[in-house]
């Protein structure tokens, strides 16, 4: 049996910049809550255990749950892993959709409406794995270089409106400084890619991985650093179905009966950017793919939306990198000579 399903008592956290609000939920008082607020340090962390034997349970008989809430809960999530304590972490979206209707929102609340999602979901509960340093910092580098991606575009189309405008004033020296700064952002992207191939290359499985991933025609550094980074180097998920899931671009159906016969389509729910980065990488891929080529040309003759074409190429495309680091080989099109043929 696993470890999370022999957890008598859940512990629903609230992770805030500042505090963590705790509300501990045990098997034996149903609908009872008993409530903690701790500052979000280390020295708050230790007041836990000591909190849990004064309510006479015990720390190993608790499985901790909490949204995910990006860096304000790491520090928790590591102290957690070091002291050997099971914990999980659930999407937000997820805990609030499944409690159905609710009135009232503070964090003592939010906190004992955790408590009792895990209890009510413990089977379908999977341990957290913390990601590694190094993958935390190529995560803060992805994150730093898609900022400065979106300054330079926002300086670009700026540079655009002041030079309609000095045409008529004759100085230019407004778009010669915004000319300047895009140079710089540029210059630091690029560093930040630098330093983010460098940071994977500096370690054996991250590596391997990488250059697995980017074997695919298609997937180029950016996108393999953030699929490794939202994998956790590929053991976050079992397979390239539940990743497209997660980004967004695996279609659903939506039928009932005989009177609802909606088509297929992607969840709103879904991380963005990486759907945004795969759909780049799908379009790249149809460029120098003939294989993908071949197939986008096939499903426009059949009618098909470009929009819906490039989520299947991208689905083809996260697939394709979940095999080869499965079998621990580069992709290679062994069949794309019969295909064309039969095209």
């Amino acid at each position: 049996m696993k470890r999370n399903l022999e957890k008598k008592h859940f512990v629903g956290i609230d992770i805030s910049k500042e505090t963590i609000d705790l509300a501990l939920l045990k098997h034996e008082e149903t609908g009872v809550f008993h409530d903690l607020q701790l500052p979000n340090t280390i020295q708050g962390f230790k007041s836990i255990a000591p909190w849990l034997r004064k309510l006479k349970v015990k720390t190993e008989e608790c499985m901790f749950c909490m949204e995910h809430t990006g860096t304000y809960g790491l520090l928790l999530f590591t102290w957690l892993t070091t002291h050997g304590i099971d914990f999980c972490v659930e999407p937000g979206f997820q805990i609030k959709k499944s409690l159905g209707m609710v009135r009232g929102k503070n964090d003592i609340i939010d906190a004992r409406r955790i408590a009792d999602y895990a209890q009510c979901h413990q089977k379908k509960l999977k341990l957290y794995q913390v990601p590694s340093t190094l993958i935390i910092k190529i995560k803060q580098l992805l994150t730093y270089r898609d900022q400065m991606v979106r300054i330079k575009t926002m300086l670009q189309n700026s540079i655009k409106a002041h030079n309609q405008i000095e045409v008529l004033t004759g100085d230019h020296s407004i778009t010669c400084q915004l000319e300047e700064m895009i140079l710089e952002k540029q210059r630091v992207i690029q560093e930040a890619e630098t330093q983010i191939t460098s940071l994977i290359q500096s370690d054996t499985e991250l590596s391997k991985s990488f250059r697995l991933a980017i074997s695919v025609k298609g997937i180029g550094t950016i996108i393999a650093a953030m699929m490794i980074v939202t994998t956790n180097n590929f053991i976050s998920f079992e397979n390239g179905r539940k990743y497209a899931c997660y980004a967004g671009i695996a279609p659903f159906e939506h039928t009932s009966g005989s009177s609802c016969r909606g088509r297929a389509r992607v969840s709103f729910l879904a991380n963005k950017k990486i759907k945004t980065l795969l759909s780049n990488g799908a379009q790249s891929a149809i460029r120098w793919d003939p294989e993908l080529r071949a197939y986008y040309q096939r499903k426009i003759r059949e009618g098909k939306e470009h929009k819906l074409i490039i989520n299947a190429v991208s689905c083809k495309l996260v697939n394709r990198i979940f095999a080869v680091v499965k079998r621990q080989q580069p992709y290679v099109i062994t069949y794309q000579q019969n295909f064309l043929q039969k095209t």
